[in-house]
């Protein structure tokens, strides 16, 4: 989002000249790295997080299907997003893509965002019914209808995206002569500054602020509730039944502070830009540095949430055994079962030879089947074979 910012940047710093050719970040470099860290794990956990619900039957549920949902959020922000944003660091204009680049560009940032929050929203709302109202939440919270809800979510970013996207465009600076400035082409608003901030004011309002207001009182009339159902734990069955909500609770709690905090930065400096009218070098400064720092959390909100599923959640933790288990044996038994079978089965029958020879005193070393062969012909076994036995 601090692509964004960028943009709303472009009409402040038009009338100091920056926007006459290439323009170069100072901070490029070391959010470079930052970035291509945050793209590395974000883009390897959110696959994961996707191929795991997808394949395993039993992380089909309502719930997962909402993290489903963020997860590709984060995918489209770090697979289509992030390179847009590494580029306008590295030379904020001229705009290459032009007008439907730039329009695509802005759509997808407010769909993937407001689709994010209404579904940390409504996964919260979920647990709020499973915890406060089981019964009910488990005749009416079923897949089909979380499927149904998502595909309203996302039908409902899309179509309130198009108010912010139809005040962007490419916008090219003309100095006094009436010349365009060649290079100079950006992606930015081009619409009245006030439609703009009316614009920001409510989408921060409807997709932040009411949001995580909501939220916070669910999660804290989930945690009274468990608190109340902790000290009626005297039975074992009870404690049980709640000590899977209370870990559930703990992680989505855990993802939405997460997420609050992440989110902040963004909707604070779009904020400060819809609200300021008289600029000083100061609040520019201040504008600058909340831009760098909300771009940063924005990223880092894509990558950190698979971390938390995999540190707090003990069914993806379980998923996530199944998947890289199986992968770790067999490459374990490609790289270290290169002994012929014949050879494996001897050092076998040596190994629990000499473990009976233990136990019961000195014995031949012989198998079952070894035995009856050498009931006809008894051969002495070399003693290089009881030295590998041993040290195997």
């Amino acid at each position: 989002m601090s692509v964004m910012g960028k943009l709303e940047n472009a009409s402040f710093n038009s009338s100091e000249g920056c926007l006459c050719g290439p323009w170069h970040s100072h901070f490029f470099l070391p959010l470079a790295v930052m970035y291509v860290l945050v793209f590395v794990v974000g883009v390897v956990g959110n696959l994961l997080v996707c191929l795991l619900i997808l394949r395993d039957q039993a992380m089909k549920t309502p719930k997962n299907y909402y993290l489903f949902s963020l997860a590709i959020c984060d995918l489209l922000v770090l697979l289509l997003g992030m390179p847009l944003e590494v580029y306008e660091m590295l030379c904020y204009s001229p705009f290459l893509l032009r007008h439907p680049g730039c329009y695509f560009k802005t759509a997808l940032f407010e769909t993937v965002c407001s689709a994010s929050v209404l579904s940390i929203t409504a996964v919260s709302v979920e647990r709020y019914l499973g915890i406060l109202h089981p019964f009910r939440a488990q005749q009416k919270s079923t897949c089909r209808r979380a499927r149904s809800i998502l595909g309203l979510i996302w039908g409902f970013s899309f179509i309130f995206s198009v108010l912010s996207t139809i005040i962007y465009g490419i916008r090219v600076p003309h100095i006094p002569s009436e010349t365009w400035v060649p290079g100079s082409a950006t992606c930015t608003v081009i619409k009245p500054t006030w439609i703009y901030n009316v614009i920001i004011q409510v989408t921060s309002f409807l997709f932040y602020v009411l949001p995580m207001t909501l939220i916070s009182v669910l999660y804290y009339l989930m945690g009274l509730r468990l608190k109340k159902n902790k000290f009626l734990e005297a039975d074992k069955v009870t404690g049980v039944i709640h000590r899977p909500a209370r870990k559930r609770y703990k992680m989505l709690f855990v993802l939405f502070l997460a997420f609050a905090i992440c989110w902040a930065p963004i909707h604070i400096h779009r904020l400060f830009f819809s609200f300021v009218e008289e600029w000083t070098e100061f609040l520019a400064a201040v504008f600058n540095l909340l831009q760098v720092v909300s771009g940063v959390f924005f990223y880092l909100s894509s990558a950190v949430k698979p971390v938390i599923y995999s540190l707090l959640s003990c069914r993806f933790q379980e998923s996530f055994q199944k998947v890289i288990s199986p992968s770790c044996k067999r490459w374990y038994s490609q790289h270290h079962s290169r002994k012929p079978a014949g050879q494996q089965n001897i050092l076998l029958t040596d190994r629990h030879l000499v473990k009976l020879t233990e136990d019961t005193g000195p014995q031949l070393p012989c198998q079952s089947s070894i035995c009856n062969s050498q009931a006809v012909s008894p051969e002495p076994q070399s003693p290089t074979h009881n030295y590998e036995s041993t040290h195997h």
